[in-house]
């Protein structure tokens, strides 16, 4: 038998900025704020699809310290669907972010970054996606050419 990771269970965000981070993932890429265990922490649980997938934890009660390693999250990846109607979410909203098409066309990206800098990488099958969609080359949130 294979060995396999498996796909994403969840990733969690520790932030002094919780009611900002719980509107950017509701707002603006359509999570659901849902269930949470009673924790003896402040925080929230963002749901996809059923699924608690991103779980944040207020630390600002505990004036707690950021861990200086922290950073060393780059980005967080979602198997997405909707390309064409998220850019116009993001555009609606008024986020700054990049599209663009992986070499070789059968991958196409959206990049975002939620309040706290954690970059948010959304990905969608060309094949499932409308070819008028299609990213031509990396682009801005106006679709001018990033360089």
């Amino acid at each position: 038998m294979g060995v396999s990771v498996g796909v994403l269970d969840h990733f969690n965000i520790r932030t002094r900025k919780l009611a900002d981070t719980v509107r950017f993932y509701e707002d603006v890429l359509g999570l659901e704020k849902g269930a949470r265990p009673n924790f003896a922490f402040p925080g929230a649980w963002m749901y996809s699809e059923g699924k608690p997938v991103v779980h944040l934890v207020d630390i600002s009660p505990t004036d707690e310290a950021q861990k200086p390693d922290s950073g060393c999250v780059h980005h967080v990846a979602f198997v997405s669907r909707g390309f064409e109607a998220m850019k116009q979410r993001l555009q609606s909203k008024g986020m700054r972010f990049e599209a663009r098409q992986v070499p070789g066309g059968d991958l196409w990206q959206i990049f975002v970054h939620d309040p706290n800098g954690v970059m948010i990488e959304l990905n969608y099958e060309a094949a499932k996606e409308s070819a008028i969609s299609a990213p031509a080359e990396a682009t801005d949130d106006i679709g001018t050419k990033v360089v």
